[in-house]
């Protein structure tokens, strides 16, 4: 499938910067970064978002932990919090001690109840040298340790259905990278999953059931569905746009959201608001 955005139906619009889409719960979750806010809606209704909580900065990667209580990427504040369903927060972990930079996207491991979130490794927006950056791995008790270090901005990612492989998507570094996941939470066998095209620089992503991941490239504004060793099978062209993320859902999960916005500064999003979700249908469903 090659289409553009032009064909995609709009689902939230006015909003700044949306990240973190997951589908769950048979609602759309995603965060507005840029605001700290974090939204659900059914995309089958006409009813607008819902705020499901607030945290202080920039909100990114949403998950689930085993108790059933949402967990969120804080970035500027380098801990991860817990929203129970009422709304109200409290630091599940607290990486302020260890990590200088500021937290990215995350991903919760079904399986155990481990959340796995990276770092930026550097000040991207104070305009610092780019070094590599982290990942870390965070027990269901909240305690968090390094699993994984010398990443070019670890960004999304995703567990592959039906094994225990982690990829993740490495922003500036072009590629997709993967690491087995042991019995202790610790990542090894680090390879390369899939070197992608030229310019590309993956941002969010979601697997499907096939096992492959569409991931977002936010400088070339695309969106591709890629296969283990690089081959591209798909593509969702979004020109003039910044692609920040997706999540296959929907009543039979072959609905793609795309998230895209018109920059990812944050000073251009504040007088802007032109981010948007929009839904495309897909071949593959979500695992």
């Amino acid at each position: 499938m090659d289409t553009t955005l032009d064909s995609a139906t709009d689902i939230v619009t006015g909003i700044r910067f949306p990240e973190g889409n997951r589908w769950h719960g048979g609602r759309l979750w995603y965060s507005d970064m840029h605001t700290g806010e974090v939204f659900s809606v059914d995309p089958a209704s006409s009813e607008a978002p819902r705020v499901e909580a607030v945290v202080e900065g920039q909100s990114s990667g949403l998950g689930w932990l085993s108790d059933g209580r949402l967990v969120i990427s804080s970035m500027e504040s380098r801990t991860l919090v817990a929203a129970a369903p009422d709304g109200s927060t409290s630091v599940f972990a607290d990486l302020s001690a260890v990590e200088p930079s500021l937290l990215n996207d995350l991903v919760v491991d079904e399986q155990t109840g481990r959340t796995y979130v990276g770092a930026f490794g550097y000040d991207l927006y104070g305009g610092e040298e780019l070094r590599p950056g982290p990942l870390y791995v965070v027990e269901p008790d909240g305690s968090a340790r390094r699993a994984a270090d010398g990443l070019v901005f670890p960004n999304s990612a995703n567990v592959l259905p039906g094994t225990r492989t982690l990829v993740v998507s490495e922003t500036w570094g072009g590629r997709l990278t993967a690491f087995d996941m042991e019995p202790d939470g610790s990542l090894t066998g680090r390879r390369e999953w899939a070197a992608l095209p030229e310019g590309v620089t993956p941002d969010g992503s979601t697997v499907d059931a096939e096992g492959a991941v569409w991931v977002c490239s936010v400088d070339t504004g695309e969106f591709l569905r890629v296969v283990e060793g690089g081959t591209v099978t798909d593509r969702i062209d979004a020109p003039g746009r910044c692609a920040i993320d997706c999540a296959l859902g929907g009543e039979d999960g072959r609905t793609l959201y795309l998230a895209t916005a018109d920059s990812y500064d944050p000073a251009t999003t504040a007088t802007t608001r032109a981010g948007r979700i929009s839904a495309v249908r897909v071949a593959v469903p979500g695992p």
